[in-house]
C-alpha cells in the first residue's frame, strides 16, 4: 500500500485476509418504479438516484487485477530494505506482527476497467509497478494473463493488454463538464469484494495534490478502499470520468475523501503508449506559485486566479514567447486557470512544438502570446533502488535532479542537488521536497554520483548538509 503524507494509494495485499465479521446494513430507501435509462438518469422521488441500469450496462467491463510482485529479501528482524508501497509489510506493520523471514514474493490486488473489445484495460500504475505476473479476472469468471503495454507513473496510469476479442467495454466521458454536487459512482474490488458499488457526488474537480503531481485531480466522497485501485469513477450517464487512484487517510482506511485521475488524462496515456511506447510531455521553463488576495490586489486582478511567473528559464519557451516574472497567466487556449496547480498539467499534455496561446495579466490588462512548449527531458535521477548493495544510496528514499542554471541563480545557492522527491528514512528525517543538497558527512557533493558514492562509504548514520530557506543545516538520516 503506497503511503505519501496522509495519501493512500489504494491497492491491497492479499495476505491471509480471511476475515470472517460482518458490519451492519441500514435498510435502503425505497426504490419502486426506478427503472431509469443509463443516459437518462435522474433522481427519483426520495431524491436519491437509481445506479440499477448503469451497473447492468457496464459492470461487466469492470475487472479485477491481480499483481505478484518481485520478490524481496527479509532480515531477521522482519525489516525489508525497500521502503514505500510494499503491501506486505503495510499488513505486518499494521497488525504488529513481524515480516516472515527469507525471500518473499510481493501480492497485491487492484481494479481496471476494458476500452476496447480487443482486450485493452486501463488501470493504475501503481497497481502493477514492479510485478512480474499479472492477471485480469472478469465478472464471468475467466481469468487472463496480461502484459503491460507501457505505465506512467506521473499519471499513475497504465495501459494492460490481454489475448480476448468481444469484450464489454466502457464509455468514455467529459471530465471538464463535471460540477461539484453531481452524483458520481465507483465500481471495484475493494479489500478483493470484486465488482462492489459505492456511489457519492463531486467534491472537487482539478484539485491539485501537495506532492506537486501535474495530474488535476477530480475529488468525491465516494468510498474507495485497498483494491479500489484503477477501477472507473461513472458519471449517471454511465460514462467513465476517472480512474479511481488514491485517498485522503490518516487510519489507511477511507475517511470520506477520495480521488481520482481524470478520463482525458488516462486517454492520452494509453494513446501514447500505444503508438509511441512512451509518454512525451512539454514544458514552457517558467516557475510559478499561487495567487493570493494579496497579490491579487497588488497586480489588480479582480480576484486571487491564475499562475504567477516567479522566474523565466533563459533561452525558454517561456523567454521566447515574452512570459516575464511577474506576469500573471490566467488562461492557456481558451481554458481557464483557477489556480497555478492547474498550468503544468495542460502545458504537459500538449504534444511539444504544437503552438499555444497563452492569457496573460500584464500592467493591468491582458495579452495574449504564443509559445512553442519543449519536450521535457526527464534531468531527475533516482538513487538506485532495487538490487542494491545493504549500504548503497538505495536506503536514502531520495530522488533528486542537477539545478539549472537559472534555477541557481533564483535561489542564491552553490548547491547543484534539487530534491525532487522524498520517502523513506529521509522523509522520516524531515528532508523535503525542494531542499538543495550540499554536502554528505562534510563532504561537498556537486552530482548525483558524488551523492551516490558518499551515501555508500557512509556507516548507519549520514549526515546530509541541505540549504533550506536560505539557510543551511545538517539534517542525520539513518539507514542501519
Amino acid at each position: 500500500m503506497r503511503v505519501q503524507s496522509s495519501f493512500v494509494a489504494a491497492a491491497v495485499a492479499a495476505v491471509l485476509l480471511s476475515a470472517t465479521g460482518c458490519s451492519k446494513v441500514m435498510p435502503a430507501a425505497s426504490a419502486e418504479n426506478l427503472n431509469v435509462p443509463v443516459e437518462t438518469a435522474t433522481a427519483a422521488a426520495t431524491g436519491l438516484p437509481d445506479f440499477t441500469k448503469l451497473v447492468e450496462t457496464y459492470g461487466s467491463a469492470v475487472v479485477n487485477v491481480t499483481v505478484v510482485g518481485k520478490s524481496q529479501a527479509v532480515d531477521f528482524q522482519g525489516n525489508s530494505p525497500r521502503f514505500g508501497n510494499d503491501p506486505f509489510e503495510e499488513f505486518f506493520r499494521r497488525f504488529g506482527q513481524p515480516m516472515p523471514r527469507g525471500n518473499q514474493p510481493t501480492h497485491g490486488q487492484g481494479s481496471g476497467f476494458i476500452v476496447s473489445p480487443d482486450g485493452y484495460v486501463l488501470t493504475n500504475a501503481h497497481v502493477v509497478e514492479n510485478a512480474d505476473e499479472v492477471t485480469v479476472k472478469t465478472t464471468d469468471r475467466r481469468e487472463y494473463t496480461a502484459k503491460v503495454v507501457g505505465s506512467d507513473e506521473r499519471t499513475d496510469v497504465a495501459l494492460l493488454k490481454i489475448d480476448a476479442k468481444n469484450l464489454p467495454t466502457v464509455r468514455l466521458g467529459d471530465p471538464s463538464k463535471l460540477k461539484p454536487g453531481e452524483w458520481v459512482v465507483a465500481i471495484g474490488s475493494p479489500f478483493g469484494f470484486e465488482n462492489t458499488v459505492t456511489a457519492g457526488v463531486v467534491s472537487a474537480t482539478s484539485r491539485a495534490m501537495r506532492d506537486g503531481s501535474i495530474t488535476p485531480f477530480i475529488q468525491t466522497d465516494v468510498a474507495v478502499n485497498p483494491g479500489n485501485s484503477g477501477g472507473p469513477l461513472f458519471n449517471l450517464r454511465g460514462e467513465v470520468v476517472g480512474i479511481n487512484s488514491q485517498i485522503y487517510s490518516r487510519t489507511g482506511g477511507y475517511m470520506g475523501v477520495s480521488f481520482a485521475v481524470p478520463i482525458d488524462v488516462a486517454n492520452n496515456v494509453k494513446q501514447q503508449l500505444i503508438s509511441n511506447g512512451k509518454v512525451t510531455r512539454s514544458r514552457i521553463g517558467v516557475g510559478i506559485q499561487d495567487v493570493d488576495a494579496q497579490l491579487a490586489e497588488s497586480f489588480g486582478l479582480d480576484r486571487p486566479r491564475g499562475a504567477l511567473v516567479s522566474m523565466v528559464e533563459k533561452d525558454s519557451p517561456g523567454e521566447k514567447a515574452g512570459i516575464k516574472a511577474g506576469d500573471v497567466i490566467l488562461g492557456v487556449d481558451g481554458k481557464s486557470i483557477d489556480t497555478s496547480a492547474e498550468l503544468p498539467g495542460l502545458i504537459a499534455n500538449t504534444k511539444p512544438g504544437k503552438e499555444v496561446t497563452l492569457e496573460v495579466w500584464r500592467n493591468g490588462s491582458v495579452k495574449r502570446m504564443t509559445a512553442r512548449p519543449e519536450e521535457i527531458k526527464d534531468q531527475e535521477e533516482r538513487v538506485s533502488r532495487a538490487g542494491a548493495e545493504p549500504d548503497s544510496t538505495s536506503k536514502l528514499g531520495l530522488a533528486v535532479r542537477p539545478l539549472a542554471e537559472a534555477e541557481k541563480r533564483q535561489a542564491d545557492t552553490d548547491g547543484t542537488l534539487l530534491v525532487e522527491q522524498v520517502d523513506g528514512p529521509a522523509a522520516a528525517a524531515g528532508v523535503r521536497p525542494g531542499d538543495i543538497i550540499l554536502g554528505v558527512n562534510g563532504a561537498k557533493v556537486a552530482s548525483v554520483q558524488d551523492l551516490r558514492d558518499a551515501a555508500r562509504k557512509s556507516g548507519k548514520v549520514v549526515a546530509l548538509l541541505i540549504e533550506r530557506d536560505n539557510a543551511q543545516i545538517f539534517v542525520p538520516v539513518r539507514v542501519g
